[in-house]
C-alpha cells in the first residue's frame, strides 16, 4: 500500500456552503470562471482556487489510481486558513473546513484519511478543535501553518495545542503559506520554490529554540517539502547555537538544533532522487514518508516513481511509502 501524507483538499461542498452562509465568516465569494476564489474582510485575499483542489472526488480517486496512491490524508489549503480571524468566525470557520473534510474521508473510507485545522490565534480553542476533530471526525492528525500572520509558531504561546497533540495520539503537519508573494518572490515563481522552503526553516528554528520539543518530547511533527532547508543548514543552525547570546535571543534549545533532526517526519516532495537520498541519509529511512502535494504547481505527479528513481532497497522503498507513513499516524486504518 502507498499513502501519501501530504495531499490537499477543498470539497466542493465548502464552497456551496459558503454561496449561502459566506457572511456567517466574513468572507465573499468571487466567481473567477471556470473556479471562484475568496476574499476575507479581514484583507486577505486568495488567488482562485486550483482546479484539482476543489475537483470532484470521482476525479481525485482516478488521479489516485493513476499515480498507484491506495490512500491520501487529506488536508486543506493552508492560505485558506485565515489565521487574522478572531473570535467565533474563526472557531466557526474551522470547524467548518474539517467537517467539510471529514465528510469526504467518511464517505471514502477505504482511500481517505483526514487532518484537522484549528484556529491558532487562540491556543485553547485550537486545542478544543483538534480533540473535536479527533474524537468526532476521526482526525488522524492536525495541519498548522508555518506562521500566524507573520509571527514564528514557536513565539506563540501555543502549549495548550501541543498538549493536545500529545494526549491525542496525533502528528502535527507544518504546512508553509505566503498568500500574497513578497516584492522580491513575486516573479519567477519564487513564491512556492524559496518563500515556502524558507518559511518551513523559520518555522523549525523557532520550535527548536523556543524549547516547544523539549516541553513536548512526545510530539510528533512533519515537515513539507522535504523539511524546507533546515536538514541543508543544521551544521549553520548548530554553529549559531553555540556562538549567540542565548539569553538575549530567547534560546532555551537543550540540545544542538541537529540532534532534533530525527525529531521530525519529512515528506519526498523535493523533485531530485539525489537530494532524497541525501535527506535519508541525515534524518534516516524511518523519518521519511511519502507526499505528492497533490492539487498544486510544485506537485509531484509520480511519487511513487520518484521514490523508485532514489535506488532504495525494497525494504527502504515500503518504509517511506507505507511503513512510515502508519508509525507517524497511528490512527490510520490497518
Amino acid at each position: 500500500m502507498a499513502i501519501d501524507c501530504h495531499a490537499h483538499y477543498v470539497p466542493r461542498a465548502l464552497i456551496d456552503t459558503l454561496e449561502q452562509r459566506a457572511k456567517e465568516f466574513g468572507i465573499s465569494v468571487v466567481a473567477t470562471p471556470p473556479s471562484c476564489a475568496i476574499h476575507f474582510d479581514t484583507g486577505l485575499k486568495l488567488r482562485p482556487f486550483f482546479p484539482h483542489l476543489i475537483e470532484e472526488v470521482e476525479l481525485r480517486l482516478a488521479g489516485m489510481d493513476k499515480q498507484g496512491v491506495d490512500r491520501q490524508v487529506l488536508s486543506a489549503w493552508a492560505d485558506i486558513f485565515a489565521y487574522g480571524l478572531s473570535g467565533e468566525r474563526a472557531i466557526k470557520w474551522h470547524r467548518l473546513l474539517n467537517e467539510s473534510l471529514s465528510r469526504v474521508a467518511a464517505a471514502n473510507g477505504e482511500r481517505f484519511s483526514m487532518l484537522a485545522s484549528v484556529p491558532l490565534s487562540d491556543a485553547a480553542a485550537a486545542a478544543r478543535e483538534l480533540a473535536f476533530a479527533a474524537k468526532e471526525l476521526g482526525a488522524v492528525g492536525a495541519i498548522v501553518a508555518a506562521n500566524v500572520e507573520g509571527t514564528n509558531l514557536g513565539e506563540l504561546p501555543l502549549d495548550e495545542l501541543w498538549a493536545a497533540a500529545v494526549e491525542h495520539d496525533l502528528p502535527v503537519f507544518i504546512h508553509p503559506t505566503q498568500p500574497k508573494p513578497m516584492a522580491r518572490t513575486s516573479k519567477f515563481a519564487l513564491n512556492p520554490i524559496v518563500q515556502y522552503t524558507y518559511d518551513t526553516t523559520l518555522c523549525v528554528g523557532s520550535l527548536i529554540f523556543a524549547g516547544v520539543l523539549d516541553r513536548f518530547p512526545n510530539l510528533r511533527v512533519m515537515l513539507s517539502h522535504g523539511g524546507g532547508t533546515f536538514p541543508y543548514l543544521a551544521g549553520r543552525f548548530d554553529c549559531m547555537h553555540a556562538r549567540m547570546d542565548r539569553a538575549a535571543q530567547g534560546n532555551v534549545a537543550e540540545s544542538a538544533p541537529s540532534t532534533y533532526l530525527k525529531r521530525f517526519h519529512y515528506d519526498t516532495i523535493l523533485h531530485d532522487p539525489r537530494a532524497l537520498r541525501w535527506l535519508v541519509e541525515m534524518v534516516g529511512i524511518e523519518r521519511v514518508v511519502l507526499g505528492s502535494d497533490y492539487s498544486f504547481p510544485p506537485a509531484d505527479h509520480d511519487p511513487i516513481g520518484s521514490v523508485r528513481k532514489a535506488g532504495f532497497t525494497r525494504k527502504a522503498a515500503d518504509r517511506i511509502l507505507e511503513l512510515n507513513a502508519r508509525e507517524l499516524f497511528p490512527l490510520l486504518p490497518a
